[in-house]
């Protein structure tokens, strides 16, 4: 993996790079598999089968797709209809539905300055969900994971997070993640990429070795 260190100027094509690459790995995953399989509930998103974190993915993607952001659109409530819409499809009508917005939102997350990177993050991360349940390694990982940690750096500081430095295990130089300006010091990670990226989507890390020294993990969930 190359070095993760990023400048302050957003790259329009990261975030639909970042799709691409994901849906070349989970699609082919996801072809021909059980019901039952669909059916395993997630420990992620409590409440959700593999199946429900699909067809909230498909439906987001569809959505940025086709330019439909009524108001309350990504609350608790719209995901939950989202879902219901789509509880008499198929599997693998939700996945066409999911590869097609994989393929698709790129180009409008890319002109649409910035506002729409985050879900570009949350579907990679949902995917990493779904890749656990599934027992698959490197969960949080693989092919995209290089993206991922250049799209968290670009957000973190966009949205003006905490400062973090980070010495990552499986990249050559610091990544830097956070607002400079923030009034505080930088909080200072030790570990691997993955879980950095657990961390800032709020999933479990139980188990993994790693160092945090400044903040509370609490105050990385970029999600919450």
């Amino acid at each position: 993996m190359t070095s993760a260190d990023v400048h302050d100027v957003r790259d329009p094509e990261l975030p639909g790079r970042l799709l691409v690459v994901e849906r070349d790995a989970l699609v082919p995953l996801l072809r021909g598999r059980s019901a039952a399989d669909f059916a395993l509930p997630t420990v992620a998103c409590p409440g959700w089968s593999v199946r429900d974190v699909l067809a909230h993915c498909s439906a987001a993607l569809m959505r940025v797709v086709e330019n439909r952001f009524e108001e309350g659109v990504f609350s608790p409530e719209s995901n939950d209809r989202d879902i219901a819409e789509r509880a008499e499809w198929s599997d693998a009508r939700v996945v066409d539905e999911l590869e097609r917005g994989m393929t698709e939102a790129g180009p409008v997350i890319a002109r649409a300055g910035g506002a729409l990177d985050g879900i570009a993050l949350g579907e990679w991360v949902h995917a990493g969900d779904v890749r656990e349940v599934r027992g698959a390694p490197g969960a949080y990982a693989g092919a995209g994971m290089a993206d991922a940690v250049r799209l968290l750096a670009w957000l973190t500081r966009d949205r003006r997070h905490v400062p973090l430095h980070a010495d990552l295990d499986d990249v050559d130089e610091p990544v830097r993640l956070g607002d400079a300006a923030a009034g505080r010091p930088p909080a200072r990670y030790i570990g691997d990429a993955a879980t950095l990226l657990r961390l800032y989507a709020g999933r479990p890390v139980e188990g993994a070795g790693y160092e945090l020294v400044g903040v509370e993990p609490k105050e990385l969930n970029i999600f919450g």
